[in-house]
């Protein structure tokens, strides 16, 4: 098999959780750009229509729609239409997440914590589990990604923030539990030869962010930038393809090598 067909994702079917923005939209860009036809869906879904609605018009085979990934329910009920719509669930990236924390330790909320392991632990979890429904079915193959963090392994630098608002140890300890999730599921799932692998973006911060603090990031790493959405696509497309085949259980860093210091 050539290179260009060990990448060549065409026929499969995908789902991006949390596609509609950022990171999740290169995925699903990066997806569909290698011949997958994807399923974008998050919470908002009359934006995942629209980003769907842009992407087709860039020649992907892309659909949105609105979807809680913490909600079980929900989350069968999509798996259940991209079976139906395509004849079956290739890939699903567990890419919603984010965090809920605005105070710190010492007073930090316990309701913040948890909500933001509901946001991303819970959510890899059920879309994953979801997933591993539809696709042991069909014989073997199958690709799960889910999405950690260089903060899955690492704590923050809080004289980087200047006070600034940080996503701090809730955070931290939500993807550090998805990186090691990922572990635990390819255990559990590559008697059936579906793959699961972590990806753990650096610093890629949206245009939002405060300029002093991204030019401090961008000081801060080796190769004197910050990443930007389309750094991790890369890293996608080998993972949800045949070029990933023999991986699993691997957590990618995609850092610019903010972790090598």
């Amino acid at each position: 098999m050539t290179v260009q067909e060990l990448f060549d994702m065409s026929g499969s079917a995908a789902v991006v959780t949390g596609g509609g923005t950022h990171i999740g939209r290169a995925i699903a860009a990066a997806l569909g750009e290698a011949g997958a036809a994807v399923y974008i869906v998050s919470r908002r879904g009359e934006l995942c229509e629209r980003v769907a609605s842009e992407m087709r018009g860039e020649g992907i085979d892309c659909t949105g729609a609105g979807c809680d990934a913490t909600d079980e329910a929900q989350v069968d009920a999509l798996v259940e239409r991209v079976v139906e719509e395509r004849g079956g669930l290739d890939v699903m990236v567990c890419n919603a997440g984010g965090s809920a924390a605005r105070s710190y330790i010492p007073d930090a909320s316990i309701g913040e914590f948890t909500a933001t392991l509901e946001m991303n632990l819970r959510s890899a979890y059920v879309c994953a589990q979801s997933a591993a429904r539809a696709m042991i079915p069909r014989g073997g193959g199958g690709r799960i990604i889910t999405l950690g963090s260089i903060h899955g392994s690492l704590g923050a630098d809080k004289r980087q923030y200047m006070g600034l608002g940080r996503s701090g140890p809730p955070y931290q300890a939500a993807k550090g539990g998805v990186v090691n999730l990922t572990r635990g599921l390819a255990t559990e799932l590559g008697e059936y030869g579906i793959t699961v692998n972590c990806i753990s973006p650096g610093q890629i911060p949206p245009p939002t962010h405060d300029a002093g603090l991204v030019e401090r990031w961008r000081d801060s790493n080796p190769l004197g930038r910050t990443g930007v959405p389309e750094d991790v696509k890369g890293a996608a497309v080998l993972l949800a393809s045949r070029a990933g085949g023999w991986i699993t259980g691997h957590n990618l860093v995609v850092d610019g090598g903010w972790s090598v210091w």
